[in-house]
């Protein structure tokens, strides 16, 4: 049983889950600084987040499976399907399960935002299985990290807002620019990981169609651009007298982290790559909740 259980763990790729996180808590604390947080579409959205990137996970594990992409003893992380642990039926229905219960939670956010919200819904979920199947899957055309940035960062955030106030924010979307850029560096860093086997295979991610060096360069700059656009957010709001000057730590407590992980990114081929999936994605909850923290101790 202790071991199904790892194996499923594995599969709902657990690590990476602090980006899905990450675009609804920082909207949360935006909502909770403006005086517009609701506690029942916040939750929801929330729920909503996790299992979509989760039925992602399942997906693009068994459309990988299917498509041959993933062979057994590949450099990343264990697949189940792949090593013959989980049936390939039982992860297809567990995707679809899993696809059915997001879409009923996103139902629950309808009268809180508005109808308008359902063929919003569609297309999120439309996207989760478009990222690695149909007739032009995303991930196979170098366009992975373009669906990260919206879907992780620009549609959390302002939608989780939004059902909260009703309004649409400037510094919101300013914001969800920030956090797609960092949750673009997780896909950055499994697809630099994976170049090799992905070439080989015939998937064209943006490492195989331009290389580790350009990959490793846009790594640092999403980062780098991430912090920017949250001090120019900063030095807007500073104009109020809002949130003294030392909570610009928070940008530079991200730096260091994220500097020192692609410093080390330079430096590591292979498996040994695996650790910074889940450290770049350990940097970006740092970030989501120090950001958070000082929203809501502000508001």
């Amino acid at each position: 049983m202790k071991r199904q259980i790892k194996i499923w763990l594995e599969c709902f790729r657990l690590r990476t889950l602090p980006v899905s996180l990450s675009g609804v808590v920082i909207a949360i604390g935006l909502a909770k600084w403006h005086h517009h947080f609701q506690l029942t579409p916040a939750l929801l959205c929330l729920v909503f987040a996790l299992l979509a990137q989760i039925v992602s996970n399942t997906a693009n594990e068994y459309f990988d499976y299917l498509q041959g992409t993933d062979k057994p003893g590949r450099v990343g992380p264990r697949r189940g399907v792949t090593e013959g642990d989980i049936k390939p039926t039982t992860l297809r229905n567990v995707t679809f399960g899993l696809l059915a219960l997001a879409c009923a939670v996103g139902c629950c956010l309808i009268p809180y935002g508005g109808w308008w919200l359902l063929p919003v819904g569609i297309v999120i979920a439309l996207a989760a299985l478009a990222y690695s199947t149909g007739p032009y899957p995303l991930s196979y055309h170098a366009l992975g990290e373009l669906t990260v940035f919206i879907f992780f960062g620009i549609v959390p955030v302002n939608l989780t807002y939004y059902v909260q106030s009703l309004r649409w924010d400037p510094l919101v979307l300013l914001m969800s620019i920030t956090t797609g850029l960092l949750a673009v560096n997780v896909l950055l860093i499994n697809n630099y990981r994976d170049v090799d086997d992905d070439r080989e295979s015939g998937k064209t991610t943006s490492v195989v169609k331009f290389g580790r060096t350009p990959a490793a360069f846009a790594y640092l700059l999403n980062g780098y651009t991430g912090m920017a656009i949250l001090s120019a957010f900063w030095f807007m709001i500073a104009a109020f007298k809002v949130l003294p000057v030392w909570t610009l730590i928070i940008p530079v407590i991200y730096l260091v982290l994220h500097t020192v992980t692609w410093y080390r990114l330079k430096h590591r081929d292979g498996a040994a790559l695996n650790p910074l999936l889940g450290e770049t994605a350990r940097n970006m909850l740092i970030f989501t909740l120090l950001l958070t923290i000082v929203l809501i101790i502000y508001s």
